[in-house]
């Protein structure tokens, strides 16, 4: 569908800062480019690198700590490091990508997440590893919102289209961390712990390449100032948030070094909202947040997020210690999973939300994802691969993959187009906010168990079947946890997204400038 000539002249003669109009006359798409469905396959690339970062480098982690020669602690820190850099930068990494153009700053996203990937891979020692490691976080930052913004200005004057594209992106979204699992276990055990780290400078150099070549971002840079005190509260509070659920994973919810962090990081992002309100360019104009569709959408984004952490890291637990899987079978038992991911994704994106909207279809992706988690608590001792683990992970991945394809086409409609980085990085913030919750308060909640089901059986804890019990006793307990979180997910999406089809984009206003 070409834009008609009066549309073009409008546009061309359209002051800094706007976006290009779509047909009824509404903000937010880019003319169509030939190449828009190639341009997809090179931004889901880049979204699959950084999800796969997430999972892929844990799996190298204990063998590079036995090259290296690092303490355990230290080794928490290059995941950690890796979450600071990723999590704080999100929203200044936004808000960029619509000061500076969407495919300048991909490419220098991408550039740089190779770079701190070959220097990481490289690294003789703990310091050059961490140094990467928080590199890579950064430019993620940058790289992440540059993506999904392209996708979502990219297809963002045809529902059909945009849902396909939406469904495909968000398959990548969801499948990327059990895909990490499998790619790292071989990595890991066929080459070396540097190649997970390595095979990410491969992934850019075709993600770079195809950007020059297919990536069009016809909209002008927005001419203002960078909102400073914004960044600067934004920045603190989530470093905050973010190392403060970390120290929960290690040292516990009543540490000092957890509650401090997180109490200051809360006050400091409630501190940046009253500021953001005032602010004349805002680094987060509230609307983008406040909307019903787009609240819904980064909830089901976080919880998911959340629950979804519980699935790959307890089930890999139990794959690994209980039926005794190689690293490299336990990636394998997560692919059907990913399968039901994607097509959930797509189907979902593609043909369900362009007809009906996301009520129907996210609430009762979260309803699916809670009925999957409580399946998993019939796991056992006994239990075997293909009747115990099996079906839960394809009800979990029909669930997922209905969450993230709607729930990411959602979380960016509407906004103006200079508004869809700053839009995006709160859908990356969201889920990355919500991994850290999973990693901090499941691990806390399973070790709580555990000691609970010891405690209550003192007098056979020494032996083997007893601690195997309460092992699974811990699984159990963070399942059910999980599975209420899904729940109310399905209930909170329920009451708050709107009946109907999405909006095609928000009335174009100028923006303003210094």
């Amino acid at each position: 569908m070409n834009p008609e000539v009066p549309q073009a002249a409008a546009q061309a003669e359209r002051p800094t800062g706007s976006a290009t109009l779509t047909k009824d006359g509404r903000a937010g798409a880019e003319p169509r480019s030939p190449n828009r469905w190639i341009a997809l396959v090179v931004l889901s690339l880049a979204q699959l690198m950084i999800i796969l970062d997430s999972t892929i480098v844990n799996i190298a982690l204990p063998t590079a700590q036995l090259d290296l020669g690092f303490s355990t602690a230290n080794r928490q820190w290059v995941v950690t490091g890796y979450a600071l850099a990723f999590g704080s930068l999100l929203l200044p990494g936004g808000r960029l990508c619509d000061l500076f153009g969407r495919k300048r700053i991909f490419i220098l996203g991408a550039v740089g997440f190779a770079a701190a990937s070959a220097l990481g891979g490289a690294a003789g020692g703990f310091d050059v590893l961490l140094i990467a490691r928080i590199a890579q976080g950064g430019f993620a930052a940058l790289l992440a919102p540059a993506a999904l913004s392209m996708v979502s200005v990219t297809f963002a004057d045809d529902a059909g289209e945009r849902g396909r594209a939406f469904g495909v992106f968000g398959a990548i979204s969801g499948a990327g961390g059990a895909l990490g699992l499998l790619l790292g276990g071989i990595l890991t055990q066929d080459l070396s712990w540097r190649w997970c780290l390595y095979v990410n400078v491969i992934i850019a150099a075709f993600a770079v390449i195809g950007a020059l070549l297919f990536l069009v971002d016809h909209a002008r840079p927005q001419r203002t100032r960078l909102d400073l005190p914004g960044t600067v509260l934004a920045l603190l509070g989530l470093v905050g948030i973010v190392y403060g659920l970390g120290n929960a994973a290690t040292k516990g919810w009543s540490d000092a070094w957890t509650l401090a962090p997180i109490a200051l990081g809360i006050l400091l992002v409630a501190v940046f909202m009253l500021v953001e309100r005032r602010a004349r360019n805002p680094l987060l104009p509230l609307p983008v947040v406040l909307d019903r569709d787009r609240g819904a959408s980064f909830l089901a984004i976080g919880i998911s997020g959340t629950g979804g952490f519980a699935v790959f890291l307890f089930v890999t637990y139990y794959l690994a210690e209980t039926l005794h899987f190689s690293p490299i079978t336990t990636g394998v038992a997560f692919l059907p999973m990913i399968a039901l991911v994607m097509v959930g994704a797509i189907i979902s994106g593609a043909v369900l939300l362009p007809r009906i909207g996301p009520r129907p279809i996210v609430p009762v992706g979260c309803l699916l994802s809670a009925i999957g988690m409580a399946m998993l608590v019939g796991l056992g001792t006994h239990s075997t691969y293909a009747t115990g683990v099996l079906p839960p992970l394809l009800v979990l991945g029909l669930g997922l993959g209905l969450i993230f394809g709607p729930g990411q086409n959602a979380a960016t409609s509407g906004v103006r187009s200079h508004e869809a980085g700053v839009a995006s990085a709160m859908v990356n913030i969201t889920q990355q906010i919500g991994g850290a919750i999973g990693l901090a308060a499941f691990s806390s909640l399973d070790t709580m168990a555990t000691s609970h089901y010891l405690t209550a059986h003192a007098a056979t804890a020494a032996e083997t079947a007893t601690r195997t019990a309460a092992t699974l006793a811990g699984y159990h307990f963070v399942f059910w946890v999980a599975a209420a979180l899904f729940l109310a997910g399905a209930l909170l999406t329920a009451a708050l997204f709107r009946s109907g089809r999405l909006p095609a984009g928000e009335p174009d206003q100028p923006a303003l400038a210094h």
